[in-house]
């Protein structure tokens, strides 16, 4: 019999099936696709030569993640690549806010009037970031704080709404480029805690970055995979599960899936009845004939590049997928090129290029002019650049990746409690009806994103329970 059996091959069930495998549990990982990924896959979709990420492509949280760190990583084939700029804000007027490696280039970006605000604002944080970052992201409870005064003074700052943190600044530029962080977790502006989740991400900007892996999102998870051989763990590609009985026997299962299949799978009828899910995206993965021919120099340095023309329209796009149940006209949209820091994505001379926008959960329109025109309006000829495109709306990218229900990339709506309290208003996350039965998807706290941390916090509740079996 099996010590753990993991259903999912994601990065927090690759990381899960790790964290019990060098504790010296055996394990079997098992994923109905072809390939392990779940959201950091690279895929030929659109031309020959041309090698795009399905989902995920920039990942300020993967480097900057307590698990990952902890891995070696780097020794099966990941690399990661630093863009000049992390990211990048372009305005209509040809200028743009910058997310830089340095605080004082960032700042300077925003103007005079809000340069010290942004100082005084990452100041504190800046030097305390990987405990910091460890002590927000570990398991709830079982984990004692290392700095409970930098924690509890970031809780201060980061637990109201974003809309209350812009009122430290004076101008656009800073409240534009804060409301776009916030916005990569398809967060209203006015929602709880949605403060915390913009200050993350320009924290992990200044500290670590916001790089990409060398030849795609797959590197990450291939040298996951390749880690938990090294130590043992078996993988089975092109398995699907539909219920308990088609999985091996095994003192613990543990599932990297959303809650609804979890329950489908298990018969747990409607334990997460009450999970909510959040709005679609609609993707474009671009193949291009050169770099995309930005207005603002300060884009075209940018591994990501958030379009949005100020805080205003960012915040209508955001209102108009969560609650008025329509696409935006002027959609909000997070876009990533890696090909400017990373030649091996496509052939010399061309570019890959991702854009996507927020839509109503389930939505099944077409999303493609909406997003060209607005990307018109920062880079003009963009149509031009084109090569060949690929699409996908909430349909599409459900059929890919079976977790994202309706289309919702963050596995479950970062909205309310449950931006913190996911997948139940729980003390113990990961746990479910069912004694050997966890969760470690994106459901699960500290939430979405490519930094394993679910899987990470989810194995040891699984090997403190095996610890005692």
């Amino acid at each position: 019999m099996l010590d753990a059996v993991v259903v999912g091959a994601g990065p927090n069930g690759l990381t899960a099936a790790v964290e019990l495998a060098r504790r010296g549990f055996s394990v079997a990982l098992f994923e109905a696709r072809g390939t392990v990924g779940g959201g950091a896959r690279t895929e030929e979709l659109t031309l020959p030569g041309f090698r795009h990420d399905p989902c995920s492509a920039a990942h300020p949280l993967a480097v900057s993640s307590p698990a990952f760190r902890g891995l070696p990583l780097e020794r099966h084939g990941l690399e990661w690549l630093h863009p000049e700029l992390p990211m990048a804000h372009p305005f209509l007027d040809g200028t743009a806010a910058v997310l830089s490696r340095s605080v004082g280039e960032t700042a300077a970006s925003f103007g005079p009037r809000d340069a010290g605000a942004y100082r005084r604002l990452v100041t504190p944080f800046l030097h305390r970031w990987d405990t910091l970052v460890r002590d927000f992201m570990s398991l709830p409870l079982t984990a004692l704080p290392r700095d409970p005064v930098t924690l509890a003074r970031f809780g201060l700052v980061g637990l109201p709404p974003s809309t209350w943190l812009a009122r430290r600044f004076h101008d656009e530029p800073a409240r534009t480029l804060l409301a776009g962080l916030v916005a990569h977790v398809m967060a209203p502006l006015s929602g709880f805690a949605t403060s915390a989740i913009g200050l993350v991400f320009a924290l992990a900007a200044h500290t670590r970055g916001w790089p990409v892996a060398r030849g795609g999102s797959q590197a990450i998870s291939d040298a996951l995979a390749a880690h938990l051989r090294e130590l043992g763990g078996t993988v089975h590609t092109d398995y699907e599960v539909k219920r308990l009985d088609d999985l091996p026997p095994a003192r613990a299962y543990v599932f990297d899936t959303s809650p609804t299949a979890l329950a489908r799978i298990a018969g747990f009828g409607d334990h997460y009845a009450r999970y909510r899910y959040g709005p679609g995206v609609f993707k474009i993965d671009y193949a291009l004939d050169g770099p995309v021919p930005w207005t603002a120099p300060e884009a075209r340095r940018a591994g990501t590049v958030q379009i949005g023309a100020d805080s205003a329209e960012i915040g209508a796009a955001l209102h108009a997928a969560s609650r008025e149940n329509r696409a935006p006209e002027a959609p909000f949209l997070i876009t990533v090129q890696p090909s400017v820091v990373d030649p091996t994505r496509a052939p010399e001379g061309k570019h890959v290029f991702w854009a996507y926008g927020h839509v109503p959960h389930g939505w099944t329109g077409d999303l493609t002019d909406a997003i060209e025109r607005q990307l018109e309006r920062f880079a003009p000829g963009f149509r031009d650049r084109v090569l060949a495109r690929a699409t996908a709306g909430p349909p599409e990218l459900a059929a890919r990746n079976a977790n994202y229900i309706g289309g919702d990339i963050a596995t479950g709506a970062v909205s309310g409690l449950q931006t913190l309290l996911r997948p139940k208003l729980s003390l113990f996350p990961y746990a479910t009806p069912h004694p050997a039965v966890f969760i470690c998807s994106q459901a699960t706290p500290p939430g979405p994103g490519v930094h394993g941390m679910p899987g990470h916090n989810a194995a040891k509740a699984v090997w403190r329970r095996l610890r005692q079996t």
